[in-house]
């Protein structure tokens, strides 16, 4: 065996890919280097990939059990059926209990013992999942939104969770609402500026307070401070009114030091008895993580968020140091967990006002793929994290050079070795407030492209993750919640994964624009063949809208932008072509036609419509409708590809003019009404 076949081999048994396939007929051999550098991040020497191997493959024939292993609706896990003939089993429940068999085990995350009539003996995680999430029954629409885009007349000049529940009620009571997506709400990392982008989170694990409406935290009644108390409000309303307004774009910053300041005057008002007592309990149910990720915000005010620029005995959460700088800054540290505590209870508030406004489903969270290399989950869990590694894409069709996303990945090994602690935390935490989770790259969970640091994205590898295990605790905690799982699986998807998905009852993301028969003529897909198990729409953050694409104005913009790669007309007429197929087969359909309840007979508008009833003609279990959308709004939230030429994340919802429409203007729009009497109508499953 040649020293290349021996890496490649020794590749294989830690799941890094030595090639990969980016169409069918296609195999592009992975960098020599970033084979290494992966396994190099898994804590294997490949400076003699002989020797790596041969203590790999010794250790697994030796090995009993893997250290975790599943099983799904109580039949007994496939890993045990290796184990030799008079192996003991004892598994010790979540819940308590001690049994002999592994059939039929309580849902839970169980410790395994095996003892070989060798004398081996080994442990594992044991994963007792239920067979599949329970699917909607009934279909239910719902509205997308970024809730930092949706302001109210009580905003503090980005959109809040005040908001996001009173979205909720109106849009379940009154438009009929089976749902609100919002964009992940995950902690930010703090700087001057702060990353806008809501998918670099400091943290999943906790919420940003700066999402939290002053106001409604109880104990600001109370708040001796009044006229400090009325000069913040007087900031904010300008900062509210210089986006709706002036044009001005959504500070995250500002807002946070105006909330920061108020919240900080709030903080003096002495808990009562039961308030103090429900922090108590949160504090203890969150543990350690709470503690590390508030430690973490008040290490970071003064030294920070670079921690390879912090004393060096504060790079390690569990150092002594650590602890000293913790007990200094305890009051800080206080701070930054009664903040978590209270942005925790507005989200619970917001998930009540769905479910009381009648919504089946409620309000869907996002979980950002990745955190932030310099965040507080980094830090703190930097044992789960490959050093010197990035999440990112290999080149395709959209994108012939790749992508980097500045995101570590989490280690395989060491997930499967915790019993996938941090992951099942991550989700528990979610699933307090979520009614339905989406899941952002859900092909993370099978595999991730790695990208060495310093390399460019071309120059990465696909890492394999134990997808079964990743799979059965998602399962697990949304059975425990009750909540539907939706996996966001566009773009380049590897045989399987769609159907394994779908098996375990996660929904896919279905959007209009790419459902074409790829396999036949390419031409748009019929909505009788669109499959059921997915949340279906229009567009989303990172797409044009769809008056934007209708008008070909996503073109012009990217062309304003320098960024079309090939000639502006030939990109027009290319556009153009794709939206007339589509326009096409909506009128055959006989979906294009006059706007809704007689508010006017623009083009535009009866086109989003008729987009819009063909989704409902597709077998969809949930339609999803862009909030901006409803009032023709032109720009993306999201552009990608660009940094500072474009306004990312930092626009309000805005009509067709480019006005901001707050809230309060939203739920009297006629336009909006008139798209919402489409998607109450009657509507016409596929087969129907």
């Amino acid at each position: 065996m040649t020293g290349a076949e021996e890496l490649s081999r020794l590749a294989g048994l830690y799941g890094v890919a030595t090639s990969y396939s980016p169409a069918p007929d296609r195999v592009v051999t992975a960098s020599a280097t970033a084979v290494t550098r992966a396994l190099a991040a898994l804590g294997v020497d490949v400076s003699d990939p002989a020797a790596a191997l041969a203590a790999r493959e010794h250790a697994l024939r030796e090995r009993l059990l893997p250290p975790t292993v599943v099983c799904w609706g109580g039949a007994a896990p496939a890993a045990l059926d290796d184990l030799p003939d008079g192996t003991r089993l004892r598994v010790r429940t979540e819940q308590g209990e001690t049994r002999t068999s592994v059939a039929q085990l309580p849902p839970g995350v169980h410790r395994l013992t095996a003892h070989a009539p060798d004398g081996r003996v080994a442990e594992a995680h044991l994963v007792a999942a239920p067979a599949r999430l329970p699917v909607p029954g009934e279909r239910s629409y719902g509205v997308l939104v970024q809730l930092y885009s949706l302001l109210s007349r009580r905003s503090w000049g980005m959109g809040d969770l005040g908001d996001l529940a009173e979205l909720t009620a109106w849009a379940g009571r009154a438009l009929g609402a089976g749902f609100v997506q919002v964009n992940p709400l995950h902690a930010g990392v703090p700087g001057a500026p702060t990353d806008p982008s809501p998918y670099r989170p400091s943290s999943r694990r906790f919420p940003d307070p700066v999402h939290l409406r002053v106001e409604d935290v109880p104990e600001y009644g109370r708040v001796a401070d009044r006229e400090r108390l009325r000069a913040l409000g007087d900031r904010a309303r300008l900062l509210r009114e210089a986006v709706l307004e002036k044009g001005a774009l959504i500070d995250r910053d500002a807002v946070w030091e105006l909330k920061k300041e108020a919240l900080e005057l709030v903080r003096e008002v002495p808990l009562g008895p039961g308030r103090r007592a429900a922090y108590a309990d949160f504090l203890a149910e969150q543990g350690e993580a709470l503690e590390d990720h508030a430690t973490w915000c008040a290490l970071a005010e003064i030294h920070g968020t670079d921690r390879s620029r912090w004393p060096a005995a504060l790079r390690d959460p569990r150092s002594a140091g650590t602890a000293r700088a913790r007990a200094e800054l305890m009051d800080r540290v206080d701070f930054h967990g009664w903040l978590a505590w209270l942005t925790d209870g507005q989200l619970v508030d917001a998930q009540r006002a769905a479910r009381d406004a009648g919504m089946p489903v409620g309000v869907i969270h996002d979980l950002a793929v990745g955190v932030h290399p310099g965040g507080a989950d980094a830090w703190a869990q930097q044992q789960y994290f490959a050093t010197g590694m990035s999440v990112g894409a290999p080149p395709d069709a959209f994108n012939a050079r790749g992508q980097d996303w500045g995101l570590p990945p989490w280690r395989p090994d060491r997930l499967a070795e915790s019993g996938y602690a941090p992951y099942r935390q991550l989700l528990r935490a979610l699933f307090r407030y979520a009614g339905a989770l989406r899941i952002d790259h859900v092909m993370g969970l099978f595999r991730l492209w790695w990208v060495p640091e310093g390399e460019a994205p071309t120059d990465g590898t696909y890492v394999r993750y134990d997808a079964e295990a990743m799979l059965a605790v998602l399962v697990l905690e949304a059975s425990r919640a009750g909540a539907v799982v939706i996996g966001e699986d566009l773009g380049t998807v590897e045989p399987g994964v769609r159907e394994t998905l779908r098996e375990r009852g996660v929904l896919g993301t279905s959007v209009l624009w790419f459902e074409r028969d790829w396999d036949g003529d390419g031409r748009p897909l019929p909505p009788d063949r669109w499959r059921a198990d997915c949340l279906a729409t229009a567009t989303t953050h990172d797409l044009p809208s769809t008056a934007a694409r209708l008008t070909g104005e996503h073109v012009e913009l990217r062309h304003r932008l320098d960024l079309l790669t090939r000639d502006l007309a030939v990109e027009r007429a290319e556009a153009a072509a794709d939206t007339g197929e589509w326009l096409e087969l909506l009128s055959r359909l006989g979906l294009l036609h006059g706007t809704a309840g007689g508010h006017g007979d623009s083009a535009e508008e009866a086109e989003i419509q008729a987009v819009h009833r063909f989704l409902l003609r597709t077998p969809a279990r949930l339609v999803g409708v862009w909030l901006p959308d409803t009032v023709g709004d032109r720009r993306p939230q999201n552009l990608p590809g660009t940094w500072d030429q474009y306004p990312n994340w930092r626009l309000p919802v805005a009509d067709a003019d480019g006005k901001p429409v707050t809230l309060e203007e939203l739920a009297s729009s006629p336009r909006l009404h008139a798209l919402v009497e489409v998607l109450r109508g009657p509507g016409e499953r596929a087969g129907e």
